[in-house]
């Protein structure tokens, strides 16, 4: 997934996107509510990771100034992503406040990091109505225990390969654009180019040799995961 991550906290921040990458997510980090603001609007994102503890912004008439601002923000103008809220903020009034403000799940500080992880993989399926495995002939991934297997038996990929094959075979069959793979793939920092998205596509097909299954190019349109005849 593509997270947005917004936390104050440095060392938290610096743990937490550590931590998400290396299972394979692409985290994009904020430290204040205008930063947050700002990637919410020009990125899209499968999740966002929201602290409400924010500094405030001075100056009236700014953007928005604190966790639940963003949140409301980024509703009221259409934005359906799945939210999950960090906070020290464990009074009742305030889990009411952040999920009527359109939280998806709420989770007070200190936490576990492999609880977040978890509440993300709900609010994905939550989202987008898909589990976290997914099939195509003799092959099958399995998001959660990052697993990949071509006729049962298991094969390792790198960290961006595994995120490329979730992509296409999410489901298998369905064209997929080059721009929304990019996105998928690139960290805000750090954009993936056509000739790297093409590196990458290339290593997949050979690895996907002799599995019954291929990475089809339509011009013009992106890719599409099919299984051979």
């Amino acid at each position: 997934m593509r997270i947005l991550l917004v936390e104050d906290d440095a060392v938290l921040r610096e743990v937490m996107a550590r931590s998400l990458a290396h299972t394979g997510h692409h985290v994009d980090s904020a430290s204040s509510a205008q930063e947050a603001d700002h990637l919410w609007r020009v990125q899209t994102f499968d999740a966002v990771l929201l602290d409400l503890n924010l500094p405030q912004h001075p100056h009236p008439g700014s953007p928005p100034g604190n966790g639940l601002a963003v949140l409301r923000a980024a509703r009221a103008r259409g934005d359906r992503t799945p939210v999950l809220v960090l906070t020290a903020r464990n009074r009742t009034e305030e889990r009411i406040a952040g999920l009527d403000s359109g939280a998806d799940d709420y989770l007070g500080k200190p936490f576990d990091l492999a609880e977040v992880e978890a509440r993300l993989r709900a609010l994905a399926r939550r989202a987008t109505g898909s589990d976290d495995r997914t099939r195509l002939g003799a092959l099958e991934l399995d998001r959660r225990a990052r697993r990949f297997t071509m006729a049962s038996q298991p094969f390792e990929l790198p960290a961006r390969e595994f995120a490329l094959l979730w992509e296409l075979m999410s489901p298998p069959g369905h064209t997929i654009s080059k721009r929304h793979l990019s996105d998928k793939l690139s960290s805000f920092d750090e954009a993936l180019g056509d000739n790297a998205l093409e590196a990458f596509v290339s290593r997949l097909r050979k690895k996907l040799a002799g599995s019954g299954a291929s990475i089809r190019t339509l011009r013009g349109l992106g890719y599409r995961m099919e299984a051979d005849e």
